[in-house]
């Protein structure tokens, strides 16, 4: 599957927030469907009872369109999710956006309204920096 284009740079800033990439791409096969989110990570520091664990779908919003964008990553987080569901429960779905399309395009309340429907987890990301600007959860 090809990787998004800011893919490297969410890496960076995961890693820069204190992750340990475990899988790069994480695998999931459900039934005979196969999946590839773009991160498995885990804590760099771990308490022994919080086995915190992610899966990070990196979108990158360059296409013309962000609505179609848009309709894209729900579908993939939809379908992450209810994967994650039957085979890793432990693991949280995280949707990560890059900075400035979470502030004009995001932000507006039918998007949230939509976000909220499918319980998305959301990473806000500076590609720019290669950093982590808000983890919302």
């Amino acid at each position: 599957m090809a990787k998004d284009f800011y893919h490297e740079n969410v890496r960076l800033a995961l890693e820069k927030d204190g992750w340990i990439i475990t899988h790069d791409p994480y695998p999931l096969k459900v039934d005979d469907v196969g999946y590839e989110i773009d991160f498995g990570a885990e804590p760099l520091i771990a308490a022994q009872k919080d086995e915190t664990t992610i899966a990070v779908e990196v979108k990158s919003f360059i296409a013309p369109s962000t609505v179609n964008e848009f309709h894209k990553a729900v579908g993939q987080f939809n379908d992450y999710y209810v994967a994650l569901e039957v085979k890793d429960p432990q693991r949280t779905l995280f949707l990560a956006i890059p900075e400035d399309i979470w502030m004009r395009f995001f932000l507006k309340p039918i998007i949230q309204k939509s976000l909220a429907r499918i319980q998305a987890k959301v990473i806000v990301y500076n590609p720019f920096k290669n950093e982590i600007v808000q983890w919302i959860k």
